[in-house]
């Protein structure tokens, strides 16, 4: 009898593991949460360029990099969303705020959550509500379907709900749609919803539970040359301004446009042909 028992408690631990332990939160700088089975995964280097060669973005560089160096310092500070043109720094803008602000705040640790893993957000913030240190929980290409109700987890994380957002976390997200939801999609809610504006309403007010919007717009031809003047410098490569002219113009004519992200992809181009890595 005791060999059957000790069968049946094997198998329920085998469907059932032991919890996983706490995660060495002081091992990196950054982490990426997975969930099922949740878990923070260290980040040994963040794909991420200087803040100074961010260009073109001056007024949502500063303002970011002040509002994580107060969060950072342990003083108030808002959930950003940063919304806007693609390609044009959202998301490289909150690593390299991250890089600058953990240079003077160690404890200050990154954590990026897919989209796909936002109903598994409230165990994630157990996690980091209990560790020492600051925390940027960060949502990269944030958006939602009609059908989608991920949006939903977020509301009482920003600032709803009895327990809200711990106090050594904070929100930052990136997004094409300053709504996170497609324009057709709010316009659908309007004609065919019984309550119109609540329906409307409801989808919403996730982004009006950021306190921080910054936008970003298509470059200039001017902001997108001299992006591309700045990666030359950082990286030692000597170009002259025509050629730099005639071949950055050529790129953006075969992608179709110009942004913070076509000038990375001529410069990579650029340093491949000149046998510089970057």
């Amino acid at each position: 009898m005791s060999a059957a028992l000790r069968r049946i408690a094997e198998a329920l631990e085998r469907l059932a593991p032991p919890p996983a332990p706490a995660p060495d939160l002081a091992g990196a700088a950054a982490f990426v949460w997975h969930a099922d089975p949740d878990r923070l995964v260290p980040v040994a280097r963040v794909a991420r360029v200087d803040v100074a060669l961010l260009l073109g973005i001056d007024r949502a560089r500063d303002t970011l990099l002040a509002n994580t160096a107060q969060f950072a310092a342990g003083h108030a500070a808002n959930n950003a969303l940063l919304w806007g043109a693609r390609g044009m720094g959202k998301s490289s803008l909150v690593k390299a705020v991250h890089g600058a602000v953990h240079a003077d705040h160690p404890d200050l640790k990154l954590v990026e959550i897919l989209r796909e893993d936002l109903p598994s957000i409230g165990r994630c913030l157990a996690i980091l509500k209990g560790a020492k240190g600051r925390f940027i929980l960060f949502c990269d290409d944030l958006s939602f379907s009609h059908d989608d109700s991920h949006y939903k987890s977020l509301k009482a994380v920003l600032d709803g709900g009895i327990e809200g957002r711990p106090a050594n976390v904070i929100l930052y997200a990136t997004s094409n749609r300053r709504h996170l939801m497609p324009r057709d999609m709010i316009e659908n809610e309007r004609q065919t919803a019984i309550a119109p504006s609540e329906a409307v309403e409801e989808k919403v007010s996730l982004s009006d539970r950021f306190g921080l919007w910054l936008g970003f717009h298509p470059c200039s031809q001017d902001e997108y040359l001299a992006m591309i003047r700045g990666y030359c410098s950082a990286w030692g490569i000597e170009i002259d301004e025509a050629t730099l002219w005639a071949e950055a113009i050529e790129w953006q004519a075969t992608r179709g446009g110009r942004s913070g992200r076509v000038a990375w992809q001529y410069f990579t181009d650029l340093a491949g042909r000149r046998g510089i890595a970057l």
